[in-house]
């Protein structure tokens, strides 16, 4: 296990961006989902800098980066994203985003390109998180709908209101499987925490609003699409991205294997096998 170090860098509109890195050789880049963190991905940092250069961002306002209420859109933290890879003159890389994470990779293709990038690892992310109301039931489910138009102005509200800190706990838990630890539920909620209820509600409001099922289909990268049966995403929305990718792979994992939204938690092991194994 390599020393994990922390950095960080300066966006072009002068935000600092922290982010943890260990190892070395090929780059792994993480993008943490909707008011998460880089040291989420603790047991990547550690399970897999021993064959990559591991590296987990805060995206603006999350975790140890600066806190700032300008930029809480899908678009701004791809910019940041490319700064970063920019500023450490990143190549090769292969993108694994979590969540929100992988919004903020689908906007990086649909601005950047992808000359830097060599692969995609995209974890149970949705298509387009509000639904259409002429969508009928297997369209909600393939594109990973949460919302709808009024659910989400409400979630946003109660977020940035009085109750943010409760509707974060009763959000975030319903994430997790029944098995999670005490101890383990309350970190990745007090994790989420560290990011400012105000900004994470204008975040998600954004992020809730973005379709992205052109920018999927355009993708033509290496990519690895993985799900969680009992999660609050609905497992179909990862079939369906993995089907609008020619040649990729998709992995689902099972409830007694920690198939909610933080797989890459609470089955860790598994989890970084299949990357490790994607990668090469």
């Amino acid at each position: 296990m390599s020393a994990i170090k922390s950095g960080s860098i300066k966006t072009n509109d002068g935000v600092r961006i922290n982010y943890l890195e260990a190892g070395s050789g090929n780059p792994l880049v993480m993008v943490p989902g909707w008011s998460q963190t880089a040291e989420q991905f603790k047991h990547q940092i550690n399970g897999l800098s021993d064959k990559y250069r591991v590296i987990a961002v805060d995206m603006r306002s999350h975790g140890q980066s600066e806190k700032s209420a300008r930029g809480m859109r899908i678009s701004r933290l791809s910019k940041d994203l490319h700064d970063l890879l920019l500023a450490l003159d990143l190549k090769n890389v292969t993108l694994l985003g979590h969540s929100m994470g992988c919004s903020v990779i689908w906007s990086y293709v649909d601005l950047f390109g992808t000359d830097r990038i060599a692969k995609f690892v995209f974890v149970d992310q949705g298509a387009f998180l509000t639904a259409n109301p002429n969508w009928d039931d297997q369209a909600k489910q393939e594109f990973g709908a949460l919302f709808d138009a009024p659910s989400v102005v409400a979630t946003a509200n109660a977020l940035s209101g009085p109750d943010g800190v409760p509707t974060t706990h009763g959000f975030i838990g319903g994430m997790l499987t029944s098995a999670i630890s005490a101890e383990d539920k309350a970190w990745i909620i007090a994790k989420n925490l560290e990011m400012p209820r105000d900004h994470a509600a204008d975040l998600l409001y954004n992020h809730c609003h973005q379709d992205w099922r052109d920018i999927i289909r355009s993708i033509t990268l290496p990519t690895l699409v993985i799900g969680g049966r009992v999660s609050l995403i609905h497992w179909k929305s990862q079939e369906w991205v993995a089907n609008q990718i020619k040649g990729a792979k998709l992995e689902i994992f099972e409830e007694n294997e920690g198939g909610q939204h933080f797989m890459f938690i609470e089955g860790a092991p598994k989890f970084n096998k299949i990357v490790a194994d994607f990668i090469g």
